[in-house]
């Protein structure tokens, strides 16, 4: 897995096109449309700007309904436990269970997209959801709703599918805003899940806690069902690298975005593609480094406390349902918002700043924007487990998490969008590695997390998760950055060795002149 094995295509680093002249100035001015829009009013990256943003919100309220559905729970553990008959750190397994089945379900998801469009698996996902979660709120047993968390947690196919959709729409210098967007309402989903889950829990019953995500659901799928285009278009190659006038797009053509018919007829498919894309993918260092370290902060940042803050503030602050939902969700959703207001706006900036010095884009130029993460997530962790160790104030575990929240949307909104500009025609993959690798790294905190707090204390486990998540998930990621920066001295002396020949030539022809005109 050597760096330099999997350099991105040339078309990664050079295919940049004029803007056209009916663009909005304001955000196409002294810009290249990267990749090139085709003449066809349906082709998705010639939408009006109002279209792609509705498409762009439905599929990031999808997305934080997949979190909403799974973590709304998570206040309730005590009363749920209780009526049960099990521990409230068993309780957490059926929370456990989503999260596992959401990283395995999009091997399904991603293919069956990639063939039939998105349209019709969001659809179809999301009735499952409505069902599997209704399905949960009348369990009788443990073993049903563990049952019937395991088909919810095949839902959230959107977390794999929305990046790609960003990709079908937007340019590569728009992508920073609208992937950040996505990204925080994806993580924020998780994080306002306990704010609506403890009121509810706490006045209505943990039951309702499911019924409430029921409803959601149901809403959301009757909204894309009438609102939600195909956004799968295959671009003729021969008509992409040629440069139009931007198309009118026309309710004509809204309405046949919204049937659902096999969108690659002559592409079959096949068994190996719901696997072997994948694993390609993850012997790209451009892909699986950033997928990693964004899964060990996601993991440390937002899943750690999803899962068994209830534990701990039940048995440490004596805090009821509605307590523990209103602090620990205010304080994720306060500090991922915060953190998404620098991300994306930071690395538009970074790459329109740069697009207008060269039409010569390169993804790793949306790495210099991870430092704020980098320093604010460990940061956060540590005032989290040293101020939860001395016990004296619920405020600095709150602040701690609000801290590493803002970090971690800066880290998510930059892995993203610079693994998928890496690798552009591959972004639902790309999305699909990084949900697994995610998933299956969180999945497993409930097992252990709160006993390793009662064996070496907080302030040592909150360190050692430090250390796992910035220090050692971090050094490939500076491989990159070097990487990088070696690819552009080398550049960069080879437009100097080029010049400098070039300069020699002229010397010499000039010298050469003189004895030319003696002999004629």
């Amino acid at each position: 897995m050597g760096y330099e094995k999997d350099a991105a295509p040339v078309s990664h680093q050079i295919e940049a096109y004029p803007a056209a002249s009916n663009e909005n100035p304001e955000d196409l001015a002294g810009q290249h449309l990267l990749p090139a829009p085709s003449n066809d009013p349906k082709d998705p990256l010639n939408w009006p700007m109002a279209l792609k943003i509705l498409v762009l919100i439905q599929v990031s309220l999808l997305s934080s309904l997949g979190g909403i559905n799974t973590a709304m729970i998570n206040p309730a553990y005590v009363p749920m436990a209780k009526e049960l008959h099990i521990s409230t750190i068993r309780a957490s397994y059926q929370t456990t269970v989503c999260i596992a089945l959401a990283g395995v379900a999009p091997f399904l998801w991603v293919p069956l997209s990639n063939k039939y469009g998105r349209r019709p698996v969001l659809l179809g996902t999301t009735l499952l959801a409505f069902v599997s979660i209704l399905g949960s709120a009348y369990a009788k047993t443990f073993n049903q709703l563990i049952a019937a968390r395991v088909l919810n947690g095949l839902f959230p196919a959107v977390f794999a599918l929305g990046p790609a959709v960003v990709v079908d729409m937007f340019f590569v210098h728009q992508r920073g805003r609208a992937m950040g967007v996505f990204t925080v309402t994806t993580v924020n989903g998780s994080h306002i899940a306990p704010l609506l889950g403890g009121p509810i829990g706490q006045y209505l019953g943990w039951r309702w806690c499911f019924k409430f995500g029921a409803i959601c659901d149901g809403v959301m799928f009757f909204i894309v069902l009438c609102c939600l285009p195909e956004t799968l278009y295959v671009r003729p190659e021969a008509e992409s690298q040629r440069h139009h006038p931007k198309p009118k797009y026309s309710k004509i053509a809204f309405l046949d975005g919204l049937k659902i018919r096999d969108r690659t007829p002559d592409t079959p498919l096949r068994w190996n593609h719901f696997v072997l894309p994948v694993f390609r993918l993850a012997g790209k260092s451009r892909v699986v480094y950033p997928a990693l370290y964004y899964a060990t902060q996601y993991g440390f940042a937002s899943i750690l406390p999803a899962v068994t803050v209830a534990s701990i503030f039940s048995k440490e602050f004596k805090w009821d349902t509605l307590q523990i939902g209103l602090g620990y969700g205010g304080a994720l959703t306060i500090g991922g918002s915060l953190g998404e207001l620098a991300a994306g706006l930071v690395l538009d900036s970074i790459v329109k700043t740069r697009m207008r010095k060269t039409v010569r884009f390169q993804p790793e130029i949306r790495l210099q924007a991870i430092w704020h993460g980098e320093i604010l997530v460990p940061t956060g962790l540590l005032i989290y487990g040293f101020t939860m160790q001395d016990k004296t104030s619920w405020v600095g575990p709150l602040m701690g998490m609000g801290i590493a929240a803002f970090g971690l949307q800066v880290i998510t909104t930059t892995c993203y969008t610079y693994a998928t500009d890496c690798h552009r025609e591959q972004s639902n993959d790309v999305a699909q590695l990084f949900n697994f690798i995610r998933q299956t790294f969180g999945f497993t905190f409930a097992f252990y997390a709160v006993d390793l707090c009662d064996s070496i204390g907080y302030q040592f486990t909150f360190l050692l998760f430090a250390i796992l998540g910035s220090v050692l998930a971090f050094i490939p990621i500076l491989g990159l950055i070097g990487r990088a920066k070696r690819q552009l001295r080398e550049r960069k002396s080879g437009v100097v060795e080029r010049v400098a020949l070039a300069l020699m030539a002229m010397a010499k022809e000039e010298a050469a002149a003189p004895h030319r005109a003696d002999e004629v």
